[in-house]
């Protein structure tokens, strides 16, 4: 199918969309919460083949941690806008200045239209429905774009939707030449997770339109123990979440700094709590395989080219390189880098931690703000002081105190970046507002003081002005 034939098809569903949303105006909240209680169902219904889609295409991806990150946050995300939607739905009172008393001023929140939601490969399944369960709640109609990179993925995300929804309601596209097209629609909103790349090739396509964007991009999340931490508590909050999808997580830690009196003791307890967390690791089903040869490719050469130029690499499980083909990267600690390192330069995106050593903190802040602002950042200390240093001297999309990753599934925390790790953001209330159109609304009362601010000017006006901002 050639360019014009793919966005001619995709614009089909677009108007037809537009088309029903004129017609049938906002949906009501009745109707929200009976679509997202149909879509709980057929999850549930639909868990395994959801996890084993995914490991297909990832060629292994722990059932566990697909549980844990596909499955249950998006029940859980659902649970919570249920419970919250009414409230979130009611106009809301804000104050009224007292010269325009007794009226009342108040948001009404209406959805937009029809959104456009772009997933990446990730973690294919949440990243799509997440987004699409904040556009559905807030009254939108939905357009989705599963990645390339995961077919069978996308198969089994066609077949929920398609059993819940009608297509003027949500649809779900994909093909060769659909990503392109994809962003020429005039969507209402659009959201878009993915590489910083491609986020700005998005950005420009939407601009054509007018288009407003969320862009959940990635960035190098820095991690920071302090030397009042206990170095083993760190190490395995840490290891949990850079291990976890083979490291493949936008808010996973790029790096560690920790302080050059516990290097040592922060890398014996890492080949420990490897070797805890993961007996075997090439061929342990909890050990979730790197997506493609691509990437598999790219993160030995950010390997051997830390090797080369004079890091130390640890990999407790090195043994195992001769006894499997599979497409595995080791968990990985590298110790003695430098700037010139490409895995310095780069989000490395697998299960390879470069360690910083430091001996102040204002240099880690000063390191952390010289660069691009990252999607996430981790501080692990007791001091209270230490932690308002950390957050009030650095920007960053979101973060997290003494561990890692939980931000992400706090429902009543906003989530995105800052600068190049992205713009707008979602999760709970926050998703139902970024994908609404909050109008505010004066009430004019039947008494009002106003009428004496109208022409011809006269004694009474000037009065009137002289009061209120002084002769």
């Amino acid at each position: 199918m050639n360019t014009n034939n793919v966005y001619d098809s995709l614009k089909e569903i677009f108007e037809e969309q537009s088309l029903a949303f004129l017609k049938y105006g906002p949906p009501t909240l009745g109707s929200r919460k009976n679509a997202l209680t149909r879509l709980e169902e057929e999850i549930l219904l639909y868990k395994n083949e959801i996890a084993q889609a995914i490991s297909s295409d990832f060629g292994h991806r722990s059932y566990h941690e697909t549980l844990m990150t596909e499955i249950f946050v998006c029940i859980k995300t659902i649970h919570h806008t249920k419970k919250y939607l009414k409230k979130w739905m009611k106009p809301r009172r804000r104050p009224v200045p007292w010269y325009c008393r007794p009226g009342k001023a108040k948001i009404h929140y209406q959805p937009l239209g029809v959104v456009g939601i772009m997933s990446p490969w990730n973690y294919p399944f949440q990243l799509c429905i997440g987004p699409m369960i904040a556009a559905i709640s807030a009254g939108n109609r939905v357009i989705l774009k599963p990645s390339g990179r995961m077919p069978e993925t996308g198969k089994i995300i066609e077949k929920i939707i398609s059993k819940v929804f009608e297509r003027n309601e949500v649809a779900v596209v994909s093909g060769s030449g659909v990503n392109d097209a994809f962003i020429q629609l005039p969507f209402n909103h659009l959201l878009y997770t993915g590489s910083t790349r491609i986020g700005k090739k998005v950005m420009r396509a939407a601009s054509e339109n007018l288009t407003p964007v969320t862009l959940e991009l990635g960035g190098c999340s820095p991690v920071i123990v302090a030397k009042d931490f206990p170095v083993q508590k760190a190490v395995y909050s840490i290891l949990t979440g850079k291990l976890f999808n083979a490291g493949q997580t936008c808010i996973s830690a790029n790096h560690a700094f920790i302080h050059e009196s516990q290097v040592d003791q922060f890398v014996e307890y890492a080949v420990k709590a490897i070797k805890k967390m993961y007996s075997t690791a090439l061929d342990n089903a909890d050990y979730t395989n790197i997506v493609s040869k691509e990437r598999y490719d790219n993160l030995r050469l950010l390997i051997e080219d830390a090797k080369s130029k004079g890091a130390k690499i640890i990999q407790p499980h090195e043994q195992e390189l001769l006894q499997s083909n599979k497409r595995k990267i080791l968990p990985t600690i590298i110790i003695n880098t430098t700037p010139e390192m490409q895995v310095m330069k780069e989000e490395i995106f697998g299960p390879i931690l470069p360690v910083i050593s430091y001996d102040s903190i204002y240099d880690v802040i000063e390191k952390i703000e010289h660069n691009q602002r990252p999607l996430a950042l981790y501080c692990f200390t007791y001091d209270q002081e230490t932690i308002d240093t950390i957050l009030r001297s650095t920007t960053s999309g979101g973060a997290c105190i003494n561990d890692t990753l939980l931000h992400f599934i706090q429902d009543d925390l906003p989530f995105g970046g800052v600068g190049h790790s992205g713009m707008g953001r979602y999760h709970g209330i926050h998703g139902f507002e970024t994908f609404s159109n909050a109008k505010g609304v004066f009430y004019q009362s039947k008494v009002n003081i106003m009428g004496a601010l109208r022409p011809p000017y006269g004694r009474l006006f000037k009065t009137v002005m002289d009061f209120f901002i002084g002769k």
